[in-house]
């Protein structure tokens, strides 16, 4: 009895592995064949492990979030995408999560604050919502100042590339020394193109995920420029070398439209800063006169009012002088 016990449990463990081993064994061969290919794409035989030398890798990570549920059900929604595509274009290395934390923080800390110091009713909301929009527009000017880097750059990239095409390399051979050679924001930008299209993305979506990515029209026409080119032929070097002289000659454009238009600017950023600064050196030459605007209604609506008719002044300003290149 005890030998035929021994003899069940043996073939029964038998088939119960098999099973399993059927079952499981070829997940985790395909999982240790897809580690040791990441481990190779992730490797510079120059400098290394990539997480060694501090370089990017082609495989996509996110940034550690305070607070991983918040960070999840914000990416699920559409302003969510979209905040994540303004980090990425900042260049700032934080994640939608922590920037709706920082807002929540700094819009309760101010509207303490003026709660505290501000015996005005309305100073809490206006002090909230800046404090909770400031992490916004600090990303929204991180991205303009690397845009507009991108676009001084890009002349030079172009050049570069086409060079690189005249004396017989590949396209994509071509953009990987644009990585290598320039410096940010253009090198990891063109890295990142490289390194997809390197690891089995198509080139034409490569260079749309760029387009998306630098909202540059620049970069839009030498995407355009490229695709064409690949599916119709013609000299590439000549267009990218046509491309960045329109690209240098619209930035020269450009220049002088600042020139023209610099007494346009100093008249709205003096129209702005004159009644504040007005208000400030009347407050310590007669403080009862001023005082009367924030005890009284009708000097706090007054205020408001002109607070949002500088605003009005000010932007229409803005939209007269600005003009596209």
């Amino acid at each position: 009895m005890l030998l035929a016990v021994l003899a069940f449990l043996v073939a029964a463990g038998a088939v119960v592995g098999g099973a399993a081993a059927a079952a499981y064994l070829p997940g985790a061969i395909a999982r240790r064949q897809m580690g040791r290919r990441l481990q190779d794409v992730s490797f510079s035989p120059s400098a290394g492990p990539l997480s060694e030398a501090g370089a990017e890798t082609v495989v996509k990570s996110a940034e550690a979030s305070p607070l991983p549920i918040i960070d999840r059900f914000v990416t699920a929604t559409h302003a969510g995408s979209r905040l994540t595509r303004l980090i990425e274009q900042s260049g700032v290395r934080t994640t939608p999560g922590a920037i709706i934390l920082i807002s929540i923080t700094l819009g309760a800390v101010a509207a303490f604050l003026a709660l505290l110091f501000v015996r005005v009713p309305y100073a809490p909301l206006v002090a909230g919502a800046a404090g909770a929009v400031a992490p916004i527009a600090w990303l929204l000017q991180k991205r303009s100042a690397r845009l507009k880097r991108f676009e001084e750059q890009f002349p030079e990239a172009l050049d570069l590339l086409s060079r690189a095409i005249r004396a017989g390399h590949a396209f994509q051979t071509a953009m990987g020394m644009v990585a290598d050679e320039l410096p940010p924001p253009v090198g990891p930008e063109f890295k990142k193109t490289f390194d997809q299209q390197n690891f089995g993305l198509p080139l034409r979506d490569a260079l749309n995920e760029m387009a998306a990515r630098v909202a540059v029209i620049d970069v839009r026409f030498f995407v355009i420029a490229v695709l064409i080119q690949r599916e119709t032929g013609g000299n590439l070097s000549e267009i990218l070398d046509n491309l960045a002289s329109v690209v240098r000659e619209r930035f020269k454009i450009r220049r002088q439209v600042r020139v023209h238009t610099a007494h346009g600017r100093f008249t709205g950023y003096v129209l702005l800063a004159l009644p504040a600064a007005l208000g400030v050196a009347l407050t310590f030459i007669n403080p009862d006169h001023m005082n009367l605007l924030f005890r009284e209604h009708m000097g706090q609506m007054m205020l408001l009012a002109a607070i949002g008719l500088q605003a009005v002044g000010f932007f229409w300003i803005r939209k007269v002088i600005k003009i596209e290149v």
